[in-house]
C-alpha cells in the first residue's frame, strides 16, 4: 500500500466530479439501545444532522440500513440494505453502495457523526486528486484515521468483494489494501461520534455550546 498525506492550506481547489454519499446506518446499535441513526439529538434524529452536512456536498445520497427500511424512508432518500448477509459491519454497506451508486466516486460517512464539516467531501476529493493512481482517501483527525469517513472510486469494488469473501471485516485493514491518500483535518469536535447514551449526552452539550 502507498499512502499519501494531504494537508490543506486553502489554495488549490480541484474541480470536483459528481459524488454519491452513503450514510452507514446498518448496525444493530446494541450499545445505545437501538438504531443509532434514529437516536434523538435536540429533537432531531442523528442521521438528520448528518444529512444537513452531506446533502449539500453530494449529487446522490444513499442510506444503508438493515431491517428498518420504513423508519428511514421519511428522510427522503433511497434505502439500501447489505447485500452480504449476517450483519458483518460497515464494509457491507459500502459494498452495496459501490454496486448501486450512479457516480464513480462514493463517499462513506457514519450515521452517528452529527457535526461533520460542510467541506468534508471537498477535502476528501482534494486528497484523491493529488495523485492519479490513488483509489481512495480517508479522513485523519488528531493523528488518527476515521476509517468509515472516506472516499472511494468504484473500481475498488472487486477488491472489496474479494476481501469480504476471504472473511475480512475490519475497515482499517481493508484500507491498507488500497492505494490510499489521507485527508488531514484539524477540527476534532466535528468528527465526534456517538456510540453510547453518555456520548449522546456529550453531543447535546456540544450542540448547545455551538449555539452560544
Amino acid at each position: 500500500m502507498r499512502v499519501t498525506r494531504v494537508e490543506f492550506d486553502g489554495f488549490f481547489e480541484p474541480v470536483r466530479p459528481a459524488i454519491t454519499t452513503v450514510i452507514l446506518a446498518g448496525g444493530l446499535g446494541t450499545r445505545i439501545g437501538g438504531a443509532k441513526g434514529l437516536q434523538s439529538l435536540h429533537g432531531r434524529a442523528l442521521i438528520d444532522w448528518v444529512l444537513d452536512s452531506v446533502s449539500r456536498q453530494s449529487e446522490e445520497i444513499l442510506i444503508n440500513a438493515n431491517g428498518l427500511h420504513d423508519d428511514y424512508l421519511c428522510f427522503g432518500y433511497p434505502i439500501i440494505a447489505d447485500q452480504t448477509p449476517n450483519w458483518i459491519g460497515p464494509l457491507a454497506g459500502l459494498q452495496s453502495a459501490l454496486r448501486l451508486a450512479r457516480h464513480d466516486w462514493v463517499a462513506s460517512v457514519p450515521c452517528d457523526t452529527p457535526f461533520l464539516p460542510d467541506d468534508l467531501i471537498a477535502h476528501l476529493y482534494k486528497a484523491v486528486s493529488t495523485i492519479t493512481t490513488v483509489e481512495a482517501s480517508v479522513a485523519v483527525v488528531a493523528g488518527k484515521r476515521q476509517p468509515t469517513i472516506a472516499l472511494y472510486h468504484k473500481n475498488v469494488l472487486p477488491k472489496l468483494d474479494a476481501y469480504l469473501n476471504l472473511g475480512g471485516r475490519k475497515v482499517n485493514s481493508w484500507l491498507e489494501t488500497l492505494r490510499l491518500s489521507e485527508a488531514v483535518l484539524d477540527d476534532a469536535i466535528a468528527f465526534t461520534n456517538i456510540n453510547t447514551l453518555d456520548d449522546l449526552a456529550c453531543a447535546k452539550q456540544i450542540a448547545i455550546n455551538a449555539r452560544t
